[in-house]
């Protein structure tokens, strides 16, 4: 599973919003849940894309360290290492980075990727998330521009959120109200101060009742349909303008999903009908990835542990056991989220 190229990404997220389906995007945070991202993607021969949040890019650098450029680095070293084992090309994402974060992570990581292009070498990552959900509407559409001129130097693509993704994920923490419902006004503003490709690629996601974490379905009150009618109505604002975009005509937006966990399949199929072509999988990963490792201390429990003075057994407390099945079973949940978005077999060969 190759790295994507700067070509390759905008080619994998074309095909996706071609072929109606949604690239899973999943948080990883060591080396073993990178592998079991990367073995999922290759169990469904789906394209797929790896990413860390700001939380997880510090603790790629170690516990004790917290560096999140340096994390940032070394968890793209070790995708890069690895991926050829793997086929098919994946992409690496910087996720949800917030105002505060931007000068201590994004910013150094773009201009580490500016002056390898300059060199004529690839950026390391092939994109990166300004998170300006808790920024007033001004502010984050005026960061995202400074973000946009910053990311196409260093040619990446640029994510951006209009509206606001309930809950919380590693300390950023969004409201339950109506910004979680983005507005057709809203949106158009970021599309005619961003463009429309012109001034370098960027993806968005449009909040339409989301929230961050962990919830039986039903509890979240998503309405997936506000995707389509947002694309309808920007599309007739910007009337010919859109003809110097690529992609389908009424849909002026490349749409990413974020806060699904609990989402009905009929929820995730509607967001991907009406343009959405990259999907956040986290926290239901992470559940996949520590649950066998609970049922595996359930059942060797005399054996991880020297209870009463006995020696235990090596086999059984060597983290290669436990983490080999801590890896299929997020590797599995990886396969479920390929198939829910529609994204199984579409790995180039």
């Amino acid at each position: 599973m190759a790295i994507a190229t700067p070509e390759s990404y905008a080619d994998m997220l074309d095909r996706a919003k071609a072929g109606k389906y949604a690239i899973p995007a999943i948080n990883v945070t060591s080396s073993q849940t990178l592998s079991a991202a990367l073995k999922g993607f290759a169990d469904a021969e789906s394209d797929g894309i790896v990413q860390i949040s700001n939380g997880g890019a510090a603790y790629w650098s170690g516990s004790s360290r917290l560096d999140r450029v340096a994390g940032s680095l070394a968890f793209a070293g070790y995708a890069r290492a690895v991926g050829d084992l793997y086929p098919g090309i994946v992409g690496l994402h910087t996720d949800h980075c917030p105002k505060k974060f931007l000068d201590c992570w994004i910013h150094p990581l773009l201009e580490i990727e500016a002056e390898r292009v300059k060199r004529g070498e690839l950026p390391v990552f092939q994109s990166h998330m300004w998170d300006g959900s808790a920024e007033s509407l001004d502010d984050n559409i005026e960061i995202a521009v400074d973000m946009l001129k910053r990311s196409r130097a260093a040619h990446t693509v640029l994510e951006i959120e209009i509206g606001a993704v309930g809950g919380e994920e590693d300390g950023i923490k969004g409201e339950e109200n109506a910004s979680l419902y983005t507005t057709a006004d809203d949106a158009y503003r970021a599309i005619e101060a961003l463009g429309l490709g012109e001034n370098g690629r960027y993806i968005t996601a449009l909040t339409f009742g989301n929230v961050h974490g962990s919830y039986k379905p039903g509890h979240v009150k998503l309405r997936p349909e506000i995707l389509g009618e947002i694309q309808v109505d920007v599309a007739k604002r910007l009337g010919d303008r859109l003809q110097t975009k690529v992609g389908v005509k009424d849909s002026p937006f490349d749409l990413v999903m974020h806060g699904g966990s609990g989402s009905t399949d009929e929820e995730i199929a509607t967001a991907v009908r009406n343009g959405v072509i990259k999907m956040n999988v986290d926290t239901d990963t992470q559940y996949a990835f520590t649950r066998p490792i609970a049922d595996w201390m359930y059942r060797n429990y005399d054996g991880v542990l020297k209870v009463d003075g006995e020696v235990g057994s090596k086999k059984k407390y060597d983290p290669r056991a436990w983490g080999k099945a801590a890896e299929e079973g997020m590797a599995a949940r990886v396969v479920e989220a390929c198939e829910r978005l529609g994204s199984v077999g579409s790995a180039k060969r």
